[in-house]
C-alpha cells in the first residue's frame, strides 16, 4: 500500500482517474473484513464437524482441490452447501434488518418482529398443509408470503407512514395475527405434514443443498448492490428525517419503496432457504453499529456480522450437546431473546419506550 493509498484510506475518500469519488468509513471496512474472516473461519469449522471429523487443514486443502476423494465428497457435496447457505442467509438477514431499522429509526425494526418472517412462514405452511408442496414450492410459498405481507403492511401504514412508530406498531399487529393463522394451519394438516411444517418453523440448516443456497445467493447478488450502491446514500439521508432528505434532493417515497421491497425480498429468500431464523436481523445491525462506532445503517458490516453470527450459531448447535444437534433457529432464539430483553431494558432507561 503506497503513501497515497494509505492517505486515501485514512481520509475515507478514494478518487478514480476518471474523476469519480467513493467515500467510505475506514473503521467500517476493517470491521467488515474481520467479520468476513471470522465467518469464513467458523464455516471451515462447521464443514469439518460431524460424524466424520475433518481438521481445518483438511477442509481447506479439500476446498482447494486436494485431499482424498472421500473427503472431497463429504466437504463439497454434503457440508459445503450447508455452510454456504448459512453464510448467505445470515448476510441477507443482517442487511434486511439494517434497512428496516434505518427506515423505522428504531432498534426494534426487524423482519421477525414486524411480521415479514411470519408472513413467509404462512406461505410455507399454506403450501405444505393445503397443497402438500415439495421443497421447491415451499420455498416459493415463503417468498410469496413475505411479499404479500409486505404489501399488506404497506397498505395499512399508507405511503407516508411506512416508517417510524407506525410501521413498528402495524408490523407487530400483523405478526400477531399471522402467528395465530400459522397455528391454525398446523392443526389442519395431516400428522406427517404438520411434523414437517413444525420442523421448518424451527429454522434449520440441516440437509441444505445447492438448490436451497442458490436462490438466496442470487437475491444477494442482485439486491445488495441495489441497496448499498443504488440507495445507500439516500438511506443515510432518510435517517435525518423526511424534510431534511427532501431538501437534499431525495425522492423519498420512491427510495423508501425500493428499500422496503429489497429488505422484504432478502428476508423472504432467507426464510425460504433456512426457515424463520429469528433475531439475527435484530441483533446484527445494532452490534455492527457498536463495533463501527459510526451512525447510519452500516449495511456492509451488518451483512458480514449476520453471516458470522449464523454460522457461529450453527456450529454451536452442533457442539453444545454431543450426540444431539440443535437447529440453528433454536440457538439464535435463545441468544437473541436475551439480547431483546437487554435492549428493551436499555431503551426504557433512556426513555425511548
Amino acid at each position: 500500500m503506497n503513501a497515497l493509498t494509505k492517505r486515501s484510506f485514512r481520509s475515507g475518500l478514494i478518487r478514480t482517474p476518471g474523476g469519480l469519488s467513493l467515500r467510505f468509513r475506514p473503521r467500517a471496512i476493517v470491521v467488515s473484513a474481520v467479520c468476513v474472516l471470522v465467518a469464513l473461519g467458523v464455516a471451515v469449522l462447521v464443514i469439518g464437524s460431524g460424524d466424520f471429523q475433518l481438521s481445518p487443514g483438511q477442509v481447506v486443502r479439500t476446498l482447494l482441490g486436494g485431499g482424498h476423494p472421500a473427503d472431497s465428497f463429504i466437504v463439497n457435496e454434503v457440508r459445503l452447501p450447508r455452510a454456504v447457505t448459512g453464510l448467505a442467509v445470515g448476510a441477507a438477514l443482517g442487511m434486511a434488518g439494517a434497512v428496516f431499522q434505518s427506515l423505522s429509526r428504531n432498534p426494534l425494526g426487524s423482519p421477525d418482529l414486524l411480521g415479514f418472517t411470519q408472513g413467509a412462514a404462512t406461505g410455507v405452511l399454506a403450501a405444505i398443509v393445503l397443497f402438500g408442496a415439495g421443497s421447491l414450492l415451499a420455498a416459493g410459498g415463503a417468498v410469496a408470503g413475505g411479499v404479500v405481507t409486505g404489501l399488506v403492511i404497506l397498505m395499512l401504514t399508507g405511503r407516508h407512514g411506512a416508517h417510524g412508530q407506525r410501521l413498528i406498531l402495524v408490523g407487530i399487529g400483523v405478526a400477531a395475527i399471522l402467528t395465530g393463522v400459522n397455528g391454525y394451519l398446523i392443526t389442519k394438516g395431516e400428522l406427517t405434514e404438520a411434523a414437517r411444517a413444525v420442523l421448518w418453523l424451527t429454522g434449520s440448516l440441516d440437509g441444505r443443498d445447492w438448490a436451497d443456497a442458490a436462490p438466496v445467493l442470487v437475491a444477494l447478488a442482485v439486491l445488495m448492490p441495489l441497496v448499498m450502491i443504488g440507495c445507500g446514500r439516500q438511506l443515510r439521508m432518510l435517517e435525518m428525517g423526511d424534510d431534511a432528505a427532501h431538501g437534499l434532493g431525495v425522492r423519498i417515497e420512491r427510495v423508501r419503496l425500493v428499500l422496503l421491497a429489497a429488505a422484504v425480498l432478502l428476508a423472504a429468500f432467507a426464510a425460504a432457504a433456512a426457515g424463520p431464523v429469528n433475531f439475527v436481523a435484530l441483533t446484527a445491525p445494532q452490534l455492527a453499529r457498536r463495533l463501527t462506532r459510526t451512525p447510519g445503517p452500516n449495511l456492509l458490516p451488518a451483512a458480514c456480522l449476520g453471516a458470522a453470527m449464523l454460522v457461529a450459531a450453527d456450529f454451536a448447535g452442533q457442539r453444545l450437546f454431543p450426540g444431539h444437534q440443535l437447529p440453528v433457529g433454536v440457538v439464535t432464539g435463545l441468544l437473541g431473546g436475551g439480547y431483546l430483553v437487554w435492549l428493551l431494558a436499555t431503551e426504557r432507561k433512556t426513555g425511548r419506550i
